[in-house]
């Protein structure tokens, strides 16, 4: 279903269709994609390409985007609208200073991340300066069923939960050891139930390697998850099982003190 459709299959007298638009359309823009035109915009969220010009008008004349010729982009000031929850929410809060020591621990990049939708959402990241291909950044949004951050969360949702995940999502082959079978998914994650982490072998990108642990609150729900991801060549499966995932998992326990 496209953005629109979902737009329009909303039958709230109180939805503003037109906020709605705005969002979806702040939302096309991607590291991938910095600078778009409005045909591209209007092809990618289905929205009318009159509709993504007024948006872009209005994100101008607020100080949201930018455009040169017949290119947009967006502006700095749209940081402001993430940071509210950034500053507020215990989580990202309490987080950052555990990564730091995790990543000081361990030499390797540390990250935090929600679910949101069928994707994770990076809300905390400790960066070393190892070069990955994969640019992540606070912010950043990955498929949750081929990521190890994904599975440590997916792997705790009620059954329900987990079956209308399963049913929107769309098990696309990143690479060709990606797991694309549900039967198989569920599999795997009744694995990481008994075992309490999550390892992932190159399903996102090749030479890609990590492992996740679960973060609860003070309830004992699931409520994040926390990670490493390293370079395949460098690190090997039984290091991050015995030398990575020990650390992860001390780390998640004395963050989730601090968690209402």
């Amino acid at each position: 279903m496209t953005i629109a459709e979902e737009i329009g299959a909303l039958a709230d007298p109180d939805f503003m269709t037109s906020l709605a638009r705005g969002l979806a359309v702040i939302r096309a823009f991607s590291d991938q994609r910095r600078s778009l035109t409005i045909a591209q915009i209007s092809h990618k969220t289905g929205i009318p390409r009159a509709a993504v010009r007024r948006c872009l008008h209005t994100l101008r004349q607020l100080g949201y985007a930018d455009a040169e010729a017949n290119h947009f982009s967006l502006k700095p000031k749209v940081l402001t609208l993430g940071y509210s929850y950034l500053s507020s929410t215990p989580l990202t809060v309490s987080a950052l200073p555990f990564l730091n020591q995790i990543s000081r621990t361990l030499n390797e990049s540390c990250s935090l991340a929600v679910l949101d939708d069928n994707e994770i959402l990076y809300v905390a990241r400790s960066a070393t300066s190892r070069i990955m291909s994969v640019a992540l950044n606070t912010g950043s949004r990955l498929p949750a069923y081929c990521t190890s951050l994904g599975r440590a969360i997916l792997a705790y949702l009620p059954e329900d939960v987990l079956d209308d995940y399963l049913s929107r999502v769309e098990l696309k082959a990143y690479t060709n050891k990606t797991i694309v079978s549900t039967a198989r998914l569920r599999e795997i994650l009744a694995e990481v139930r008994e075992k309490g982490y999550a390892l992932v072998e190159e399903e996102l990108e090749i030479g890609l390697r990590s492992i996740a642990v679960p973060v609860r609150g003070a309830s004992g729900e699931v409520v994040a998850a926390l990670n490493v991801g390293a370079q395949a060549a460098r690190v090997t499966s039984r290091q991050m099982r015995d030398d990575i995932c020990p650390v992860l998992l001390r780390g998640a326990q004395e963050l989730a003190v601090l968690l209402p």
